[in-house]
C-alpha cells in the first residue's frame, strides 16, 4: 500500500505542478497557431508534437492541468461547503422532518447526473468552465452531506457526546467541537476522491463542449478535436487522454492510501 501512495502522491503532484507553472510559463503560447507546423510527432523542438492548429501539446496539457484542477478544486469546495453542513445539521436532528427533507433533497439531486445538470444550466447560461463547475459541485453537495451524516451518526451514540450533552452543550456546538473533528479523515479521503471525479467530469463535460470554451485548454477538448485524427497522428488524442488516466489513477490511488492512513483500525490490522 505504500508504494501505491507514493505512486498516487507521485502523479498527483506532477499533475499540480504541472498547473502551477503555467500560470507563469508554458513551453510555448496556447493561443499561437502556426499551421505549417500542425500535426507533428515529438521531437526535440516538440515534445509531445503539434495539434492540428500547430499548438504545442505539452503547452496545452500545462494550461489544461490548471483548468482541470481548478474547477475540481472549486467545484469539491462548493461540494464540502455546503454538503458538510446539511450533513451535520441532518445527524444532529435525526428522525425529525428536517432530517427527512435534507435527505430526500439528496436523493432528488443525485437522480441528475452532473452531466444532466450542466445540460440544463448551459441551456440557460451557455457553456463555460463557470458554469461546469456549478454543475459538479452541486452534484458534490449530497455525496459530502450523505458522508457527513453516516460519519456523525455512529458518534452521536458515544459516551463523550452524551457526556457533552450531560455537560449543557447544544447539538451546534457538539457539532462543531466534537462530531466534525472526529470525521475530518472520512471527509478528507472523500474530498480526494471527488477531486479526481471533479477532473474526470470536467473532461466528460468539456468532450460534449458544455466545459471550457476556446482558447481556454482543455483535456477534454483536446480529446474531442483528436478523435477524427487518431489514424493520422495518434499522438494528438494518447497525450491527453493518458494526462486524464494518471491524474485520475493517482488520485485515486492517494486517496485509498490516505484511508488506510486516517483509519486507526487499517493502522492497528497493518
Amino acid at each position: 500500500m505504500r508504494v501505491s501512495f507514493a505512486l498516487g502522491l507521485a502523479l498527483a503532484l506532477s499533475a499540480l505542478a504541472a498547473a502551477l507553472v503555467a500560470l507563469v510559463w508554458t513551453p510555448y503560447d496556447t493561443s499561437t497557431l502556426a499551421i505549417a507546423e500542425k500535426l507533428q510527432p515529438p521531437s526535440a523542438t516538440h515534445w509531445l508534437g503539434t495539434d492540428h492548429f500547430g499548438r504545442d501539446i505539452a503547452s496545452l496539457l500545462m494550461a489544461g492541468a490548471k483548468t482541470s484542477i481548478a474547477v475540481a478544486l472549486v467545484a469539491v469546495g462548493i461540494g464540502m461547503g455546503a454538503g458538510v453542513p446539511l450533513g451535520l445539521f441532518a445527524a444532529a436532528t435525526r428522525g425529525s422532518l428536517a432530517d427527512e427533507v435534507v435527505m430526500r433533497g439528496n436523493d432528488l439531486v443525485f437522480a441528475f447526473p452532473s452531466l444532466v445538470i450542466a445540460i440544463l444550466i448551459t441551456a440557460v447560461f451557455g457553456p463555460s468552465a463557470t458554469n461546469a463547475i456549478i454543475a459538479i459541485g452541486i452534484f458534490n453537495i449530497p455525496v459530502f452531506a450523505r458522508v457527513t451524516r453516516g460519519g456523525a451518526l455512529s458518534l452521536w451514540t458515544l459516551d463523550f457526546i452524551r457526556a457533552a450533552e450531560v455537560a449543557g452543550k447544544g447539538r451546534v456546538r457538539i457539532s462543531a467541537e466534537h462530531i466534525l473533528p472526529n470525521i475530518l479523515n472520512l471527509l478528507i479521503v472523500q474530498g480526494t476522491i471527488q477531486f479526481s471525479l471533479g477532473i474526470l467530469a470536467e473532461a466528460g463535460l468539456s468532450y460534449v463542449g458544455l466545459g471550457a470554451q476556446p482558447p481556454t485548454p482543455s483535456w477534454g477538448r483536446m480529446l474531442a478535436e483528436a478523435q477524427t485524427m487518431v489514424t493520422i497522428a495518434p499522438h494528438v488524442a494518447i497525450f491527453p487522454g493518458l494526462a486524464i488516466v494518471l491524474t485520475v489513477l493517482g488520485l485515486n490511488l492517494l486517496g485509498d492510501g490516505l484511508r488506510d492512513y486516517l483509519d486507526p483500525r487499517s493502522r492497528r490490522a497493518a
